[in-house]
């Protein structure tokens, strides 16, 4: 269920990069909201500054003493620096992301080590690799959590018990997040709050372009127009 952040509607920007996006993925709530703070945050920031753009032109072409061009070009402006600060704090929380899931993928995928004796492990393993289908005993043991028989299977050379090391590493996985699920959740989010930088934050482009609301070409002549003028003055 998603948790309500409280926070402001402004209908002059999308939807898509409200910061309640990321409070609406499945696995946000109290065990994970810490490690998408960040996330919140910067969907905030472009959401909060996309909003004040729109205010920023209002009042430019508000100004009895702008022209239209230079009312222009002064919300232009502004309207690149919103882009680049809200763009940047992505990347960088693209980045933090990115090297947090990797810690927590090492974590995950932690070799076991045998707990039985080293008896019992070797006669586990001949077992295991005596059944028709020794990863599916072996996914029934961590399901059961039965834990001399998962370390005596992952604890050793996969060929000890009839796996593939494809197979050994997916059901170590499987271990892994059976035993430590407060971090499999938080790691599932922080996937999640990657993912969803990664199909909204483009956005942010197109957003600042219609809150300017006049094309590039138009803009850019009313840049050197001024360029020339301001040249005119200087001499």
């Amino acid at each position: 269920m998603a948790v309500d952040l409280e926070f402001g509607i402004d209908t002059n920007v999308t939807p898509s990069l409200h910061p309640q996006v990321v409070a609406s993925l499945e696995d946000y709530d109290d065990d994970t909201s810490g490690h998408l703070q960040q996330v919140v945050e910067a969907f905030q920031q472009a959401y909060e500054q996309l909003g004040k753009l729109h205010l920023t032109k209002d009042a430019a072409f508000s100004d009895p003493t702008m022209t239209e061009a230079a009312a222009v070009v002064r919300t232009a402006d502004h309207a690149e620096k919103v882009f680049k600060i809200a763009a940047t704090r992505f990347d960088k929380v693209t980045a933090n992301l990115t090297s947090g899931i990797a810690n927590m993928e090492k974590d995950l995928n932690t070799p076991v080590q045998a707990h039985a004796s080293h008896h019992i492990a070797s006669e586990i393993r001949a077992h295991i690799k005596g059944q028709k289908s020794p990863m599916d005993f072996v996914r029934n043991a961590i399901e059961r959590g039965d834990k001399d028989t998962v370390s005596a299977a992952l604890g050793a050379p996969p060929y000890l018990t009839g796996l593939t090391p494809e197979m050994q590493a997916g059901l170590l996985r499987m271990w892994n997040e059976k035993t430590n699920p407060l971090a499999a959740k938080r790691m599932r989010a922080m996937k999640a709050g990657l993912d969803l930088i990664g199909s909204n934050a483009p956005l942010l482009h197109g957003e600042v372009r219609r809150a300017v609301g006049v094309p590039q070409h138009k803009i850019k002549a009313f840049r050197e127009a001024k360029q020339r003028a301001d040249k005119a003055f200087a001499s």
